[in-house]
């Protein structure tokens, strides 16, 4: 079991539950649109959100968009040491660095004896587009050994400048790899693992070499806290994570919807009506299973592993309660029969 530290108020390791993050992609120093998307992360479910600091005044808009957050902070640096101590200032939670890239030594210092005096947890954060030059020359191109090394290197620098309150990364694009490096350092050190697949690519693309790679890695029992890297909303990036946790068994609570994929004998239109329940349930306060049929006749007994679910005939449905039929009900009102029936749901939850 990883070692635990705190992140504002979300434990990480130690037997925590695994936590979500995700990052903004708005300008930081504009703490209004900033604030605006943390809250539509948090509504969302995430748990930590991190923050590009590029410059000084993006450095000094933390203080302000802390004071409009109810998760914690954490402030992304590159290269300007000075731009760690003024983020720990300003009141980030945890810092995203690489000591690699921050420079001299008497800089990696100065900015860890901020985060020491302000009790602030660092992530020391490696990946394939950022290996040293030996590193790569000595194993011939990036792999697995190569960015555990990286890491457990950048980690060492900071442990021998008396600092242990600290997160690892060590991220690739090439899933099989990001795996057997987790595998690798989850063998070598105690520390808490941040694990996500970095630069996974759009929507389609990301979401299936996040859930592969993360899949297999906290499968495994590795890691403590995740992001799916979306190009795109970083909502999605919240929602695919909680389904993730979900399908693992390593997180409950929210509606799971689950569908039929369509065949010749579908006689509504299920696609739409699919959607349509998934964007329904996604604010609800339940833990249910719903299931979406497109056939009367293999309907009821497809969802019988599930709390209540609809399926489809022509010009009308049925309302099942675990694979039993309760009612048969118009096509046209199969949806507001069932958003009726969870709301029913949820209020007898409560």
């Amino acid at each position: 079991m990883t070692r635990q530290i705190c992140v504002g108020g979300v434990k990480i390791g130690g037997g925590a539950p695994v936590s979500i993050q995700s990052m903004t992609n708005t300008p930081t120093h504009d703490v209004e649109a900033t604030l605006a998307q943390i809250q539509a992360l948090t509504a969302a479910g995430c748990e930590i959100v991190r923050l590009a600091v590029p410059d000084m005044a993006a450095a000094r808009a933390i203080g302000a968009i802390k004071a409009g957050s109810s998760v914690p902070l954490v402030a992304d640096i590159h290269f300007d040491y000075r731009l760690a101590i003024a983020a720990i200032e300003s009141g980030a939670d945890k810092i995203r660095i690489n000591p690699g890239n921050i420079g001299a030594r008497e800089r990696v210092k100065a900015v860890v004896d901020k985060a020491k005096e302000y009790g602030i947890p660092i992530r020391v954060g490696v990946n394939s587009g950022s290996l040293e030059k030996d590193l790569l020359a000595k194993y011939g191109g990036v792999t697995a050994e190569a960015l555990v090394e990286s890491a457990l290197k950048e980690v060492a620098v900071v442990e021998e400048l008396g600092y242990d309150n600290l997160v690892i990364s060590i991220k690739s694009s090439d899933v099989l790899m990001c795996v057997a490096a987790h595998e690798l350092i989850a063998k070598k050190t105690n520390y808490p693992l941040h694990v996500g697949i970095t630069e996974s690519g759009t929507l389609l693309s990301g979401n299936i070499k996040s859930s592969v790679g993360l899949g297999i890695i906290l499968h495994e029992g590795i890691g403590d806290t995740i992001r799916v890297s979306l190009t795109g909303d970083p909502v999605e990036e919240v929602k695919s994570a909680k389904l993730i946790l979900r399908t693992l068994g390593l997180r409950k609570g929210g509606v799971e919807v689950v569908s039929c994929p369509t065949c010749g004998r579908t006689q509504i239109d299920l696609i739409h009506l699919a959607n349509q329940v998934e964007d329904m349930v996604s604010g609800m306060d339940l833990d249910v299973k719903v299931a979406v049929m497109g056939c009367v006749v293999n309907g009821p007994g497809e969802a019988r592993s599930a709390d209540i679910g609809i399926a489809g005939g022509i010009g009308e449905g049925l309302l099942i309660k675990k694979g039993e039929i309760i009612k048969k009900v118009p096509e046209n009102e199969l949806l507001s029969v069932l958003r009726e029936e969870l709301l029913k749901m949820q209020e007898m939850q409560k």
